[in-house]
């Protein structure tokens, strides 16, 4: 799991915040805002194609919890706009084993961000043609089947992610060829695991 830090948000082992997150459309407003920077309820209702009373609701829901907030660069005024808090949140699952509700959120998300990632990887594969070499040859897809303890795979985990802050840390925003990439860690005991 990632550190909590100023860009990132590890939700907290009540379930509240992660039952919150738990919503098809607050999940993708979320997503939308860290995405596409700050947006008003009206230009989110647009861009996701929901009415604004409703998309209005799910954002203080958010709110509320700690997701996102108003955006200090666009104060006041009769038009609000929002921005996410972090840049990332994560969770332990095992944090709330005991809270069946949380539960049930934990595996909505973790299901709909799986269902995401596939969507971001088959989008990739659609339109690489149309990059550059360098971008095409730098982009990558990898698979590596190890023999891990549990302990092991959490080491293994804390490092990619450690390595994966360092390069958030290093962005170079003056770089004209600079693009947002896509980085997905994902490590689990295998489906194919030997009887």
């Amino acid at each position: 799991m990632p550190a909590d830090d100023a860009s990132s948000r590890i939700l907290h082992p009540t379930g509240e915040q992660l039952r919150i997150l738990a919503h098809p459309l607050r999940s993708r407003l979320l997503g939308a805002l860290r995405f596409h920077g700050p947006a008003t309820s009206t230009a989110l209702a647009a861009r996701l194609g929901t009415n604004s009373g409703a998309t209005s609701y799910h954002l203080r829901q958010l709110a509320d919890a700690g997701l996102i907030e108003d955006d200090p660069g666009r104060p006041g005024g009769r038009t609000r706009w929002w921005r996410a808090a972090h840049d990332s949140t994560s969770w332990t699952s095992t944090d709330f084993d005991d809270d069946p509700d949380a539960r049930a959120a934990d595996d909505w998300l973790a299901r709909n961000h799986a269902r995401r990632a596939a969507g971001w990887v088959a989008n990739w594969l659609d339109v690489r043609h149309e990059w550059s070499t360098d971008w095409r040859s730098a982009a990558d897809q990898s698979d590596y089947h190890l023999d891990l303890t549990a302990a092991g795979l959490q080491a293994l985990m804390d490092e990619l992610h450690a390595v994966v802050r360092r390069h958030l840390a290093e962005v170079q925003a003056d770089s004209p060829d600079r693009q947002r990439v896509t980085v997905l860690l994902e490590g689990f005991p295998s489906p194919e695991r030997t009887p």
